[in-house]
C-alpha cells in the first residue's frame, strides 16, 4: 500500500537526508560523478537545506511509503506559471511498484489545487532511463537548462513539461 505525507518537522526532514543520500549515491554516481554527487547532497538535501527550502523558498516536500516504510521523496514548488516538480525519487528497492506514479498523481493534484495548467521539471540530460519514464507520464522536452550550482559544478538538463 503507498501513501504520502507531507514533510513539516525536524525528524521529516532527517529522513529526507537519509533517503536522499541513499537514492541519490545509487542512481546518480554514475551519471554526473561521485564529487558532485557529495557536493550537491550536502548544499541541496541536507535537513538544514530541506527546512530552508521548505521555510524560506515555498517548496513543499512529501515523504512517500510502501507498506508503511519510507520508500522515497516529492518536492514541488508553486511557481507563477506552472509547478515546479524539483524532486521525485524512489528507493531502488521500490521501484516497479506505481509509488512514482502515485507521486506524479499528488502533483498534479497540487497544480490543478493551484490552477496551474502545467507541471515542468530538470532532468539531467544523461538520466535516459527517467527521461523514458517522464515521457510514458506524459512530459514533453521544450528546452534544454544549464545551470552553475558552484564549486565547479553545472547541471545540464532537458526542462519538460506535461499540461494537466
Amino acid at each position: 500500500m503507498i501513501h504520502i505525507t507531507e514533510a513539516n518537522q525536524t525528524s521529516d526532514y532527517i529522513l529526507l537526508e537519509n533517503l536522499a543520500d541513499t537514492i541519490w549515491r545509487e542512481h546518480y554516481i554514475p551519471i554526473v560523478g561521485k564529487p558532485q554527487i557529495d557536493y550537491m547532497l550536502e548544499k541541496f538535501q541536507s535537513a538544514k537545506a530541506i527546512k530552508n527550502q521548505i521555510v524560506n523558498e515555498g517548496f513543499e516536500y512529501f515523504i512517500m511509503h510502501f507498506d508503511e516504510k519510507p520508500a522515497g521523496y516529492l518536492a514541488i514548488k508553486k511557481e507563477k506559471e506552472h509547478l515546479f516538480l524539483s524532486k521525485i525519487y524512489v528507493l531502488r528497492s521500490h521501484r516497479r511498484k506505481k509509488i512514482g506514479k502515485a507521486a506524479m498523481l499528488k502533483a498534479e493534484e497540487k497544480a490543478k489545487a493551484y490552477h496551474l495548467k502545467a507541471i515542468r521539471l530538470g532532468v539531467n540530460i544523461n538520466n535516459t532511463n527517467s527521461i523514458k519514464a517522464y515521457e510514458k507520464l506524459g512530459f514533453k522536452k521544450v528546452s534544454t537548462f544549464v545551470t552553475d550550482i558552484g564549486n565547479g559544478f553545472v547541471m545540464d538538463d532537458f526542462i519538460m513539461e506535461k499540461r494537466v
